[in-house]
């Protein structure tokens, strides 16, 4: 796989093109701040990474409530949403399990209409890199 690549929190809209078992995919990342325009990104949309700052305790909180919203959104009720908690690497920073009990995903996971997973990952150093494609590369190619 190589070295991760740098990393930069993301700005606008980036598109990038993957090919997983000779299948293309277009993966559209959408910066948190876009958050207002999303719901335009969500048509024909057949799955979600919703990345978390694990490192950013403050914002939990408002991570959660953005995510209610896209888990409620008319198009992607079928969708495969994965939760990505990212900056894993950095130091003192809360366990999963208490991220986890803070985002409240048991609940998010039982009343959401999506099959949810979640992962940590470390975009920084490329930890959880192969879960997060290996995911991606199960709920696009069949």
């Amino acid at each position: 796989m190589g070295s991760p690549p740098s990393t930069l929190p993301t700005v606008g809209t980036n598109l990038t093109d993957l090919t997983l078992k000779k299948k293309k995919v277009t993966v559209r990342e959408i910066g948190g701040c876009m958050g207002p325009i999303w719901p335009s990104y969500f048509q024909d949309c057949f799955s979600v990474i919703f990345m978390v700052d694990s490192a950013n305790i403050v914002q939990i909180s408002s991570s959660c409530i953005q995510l209610l919203s896209v888990l409620s959104a008319e198009p992607l009720r079928s969708a495969s949403v994965l939760i990505l908690f990212n900056k894993r690497d950095m130091p003192c920073i809360k366990s999963l399990t208490e991220i986890k009990s803070l985002f409240r995903m048991d609940d998010i996971i039982a009343s959401a209409p999506q099959p949810i997973t979640t992962l940590e990952a470390s975009a920084r150093s490329g930890q959880g890199l192969r879960e997060v494609l290996s995911w991606l590369e199960s709920v696009t190619v069949k």
